[in-house]
């Protein structure tokens, strides 16, 4: 595992009109690219993720894993994230301080775009496998449109071909959460995290679902406070607290937002669809609240080279990250 810092002079144009210069992007490889640059694996991370795929995604690569050590595996981290990547509270070089609300709305075509800087910096001209979840999936389905000679084949999970009206509503939930918070625009990285724990609670509702809490959280015993799913609810709040922070938290998800394969291309999902001929994996995840697998059938029964397959787990949204056996023995057979 390696973690390195691309910096480049380019200027990256983004959809808003706006421009961002000397971007960073952090990113973790994996293994060793092979003579032939033909065992690249790049990996797309989910909204609060990192580029460090060993960090929530470990069950699937290593030896005797999904991926093997014969592979060359990339995760970036994306940018608008806080985790190494130029996001809202990066030093803006024209004024030479934090970016806080100044800093661009962004796009996942954005985001594909940096990567494609990055791609070209590494010398990479062919991805054997494209692999995400969540947020991840829309950046592959974008990446693919805007380079369709790239990727062999894809596994999207847990994602769409546009953000539904039902996860906008929830995203506008959360920024509602952290704008109403009365530290929110101060110029400090830890403003508004009050607003971020809620909003971190409010998406826990929509990652897990009624079964998986009434399995986990339902108190043993009746209590009248002090109740155990208030607790977890509370600790995953300041779980997220810990590690993020609300500026990236209110960007990536008005990207997230903005995510449609038809926008600028004619306004056809189907047909932009249609015409993705790159191999695609497209798995659903039969317990999910915010990704409900009406929109992984549809997907896959648009793609122009799209087969759907499920994971039947208790663990909702989330499964795709707890699910890794389910996972394995589903995508192995794809790969092969």
């Amino acid at each position: 595992m390696a973690k390195e810092v691309f910096k480049t002079e380019s200027t990256l144009h983004l959809d808003c009109g706006k421009r961002l210069n000397n971007i960073e992007i952090t990113y973790h490889t994996y293994g060793e690219l092979n003579e032939d640059k033909s065992n690249v694996v790049w990996v797309c991370h989910a909204l609060t993720a990192n580029s460090n795929v060993e960090d929530w995604w470990g069950g699937l690569f290593g030896e005797d894993r999904l991926i093997g050590p014969d592979k060359f595996v990339v995760c970036a981290n994306i940018i608008g994230s806080c985790f190494g990547s130029t996001g809202p509270t990066s030093i803006n070089s024209a004024s030479g301080k934090p970016y806080f609300l100044e800093f661009p709305m962004i796009t996942m075509r954005d985001i594909s775009r940096a990567h494609i800087l990055l791609k070209e910096h590494l010398g990479i001209d062919k991805i054997s496998l494209g692999l995400a979840g969540s947020m991840g999936g829309s950046q592959i389905l974008e990446w693919t449109i805007m380079e369709p000679e790239l990727f062999e084949k894809i596994v999207v999970i847990s994602t769409g071909a546009q953000e539904s009206a039902w996860r906008i509503a929830i995203h506008t939930t959360q920024r509602m959460a952290i704008e109403n918070d009365k530290t929110w625009g101060e110029k400090d990285i830890k403003a508004a995290s009050n607003g971020l724990k809620l909003a971190r609670a409010i998406g826990i509702l929509t990652y897990r679902n009624y079964e998986i809490f009434q399995e986990k959280q339902l108190d043993a015993e009746p209590r009248i406070e002090d109740f155990r799913a208030a607790s977890y609810i509370q600790y995953q709040g300041q779980k997220l607290l810990n590690r993020f922070n609300a500026y990236s938290y209110w960007y990536l998800t008005k990207a997230m937002d903005a995510h449609n394969v038809a926008w600028k291309r004619g306004n056809d999902i189907e047909k932009v669809l249609n015409d993705i001929k790159t191999d695609a994996l497209v798995i659903g995840t039969r317990s999910d609240l915010l990704s409900p697998i009406v929109e992984q059938k549809y997907l896959a029964e648009h793609l122009g080279n799209g087969v759907y397959k499920e994971i039947d787990s208790e663990y909702g949204h989330d499964g795709f990250l707890t699910e890794i056996d389910l996972l394995t023995g589903i995508i192995k057979p794809f790969m092969n």
